[in-house]
């Protein structure tokens, strides 16, 4: 069982946060801290394995609390949830000591997954610090698939997406396999970081 503490700037975060573990076995929350004060002594005594960190409305607050984790819980995985997943903004979360950084458009069950495997040590991914986003014009993608991959980096289910678009779930599963191949990756949640990370998300 791993023992999980939470940072976070409000009770509401928290709590979503918990709610997204309760249907995975394996964690324990053992705290909860208030993520817009400094953290101080207390969190080594609750001798977290994992630890969450939620982005707040003001970043270098959260980067404090990241440079603050390092010091005071230095074995445990630093795990920072974020909308800012663009290369200056994951360099600086790296560089405070985030050991992962997850999209918080990912789905729940997904984040209760990815927080499972990284605390395995079976997630391992480097930020890219030279910018080499992607032109247009070299994505192999087409306006329908790009159209789906951004519904799908904001979270929404196949099903949601063909009602949104007015097509067949059937349709939206198809145009996924052909972005998962072009682009080489696996499954949505790698979709969703390759769009993040090649500023595939804001329509042209």
């Amino acid at each position: 069982m791993k023992r999980l503490m939470i940072v976070a700037d409000n009770s509401f975060a928290a709590q979503s946060i918990r709610l997204a573990l309760r249907q995975t076995a394996g964690f324990q929350v053992i705290g909860f801290l208030d993520g817009s004060v400094p953290i101080n002594a207390r969190a080594a005594d609750l001798l977290p394995d994992v630890v969450v960190i939620d982005d707040t409305q003001e970043p270098e607050q959260a980067i404090a609390r990241l440079t603050e984790l390092v010091s005071l819980v230095p074995s445990a995985k630093r795990v920072f949830l974020t909308m800012r997943m663009d290369d200056q903004s994951l360099a600086s979360v790296f560089d405070a000591g985030a050991d992962a950084v997850i999209a918080k458009s990912v789905h729940p069950v997904s984040l209760a997954t990815l927080l499972r495997e990284i605390s395995r040590d079976t997630v391992v991914h480097m930020p890219r610090r030279a910018a080499t986003v992607m032109s247009r014009s070299e994505c192999p993608l087409t306006d329908r698939e790009l159209e789906i991959l951004r519904l799908v980096a904001q979270g929404l289910t196949n099903g949601r997406i063909a009602r949104e678009l007015w097509v067949t779930e059937q349709t939206v599963k198809f145009h996924l396999s052909n972005t998962y191949r072009k682009l080489g990756v696996a499954n949505r949640t790698e979709a969703s970081r390759y769009a993040h990370m090649n500023d595939l998300l804001v329509a042209a």
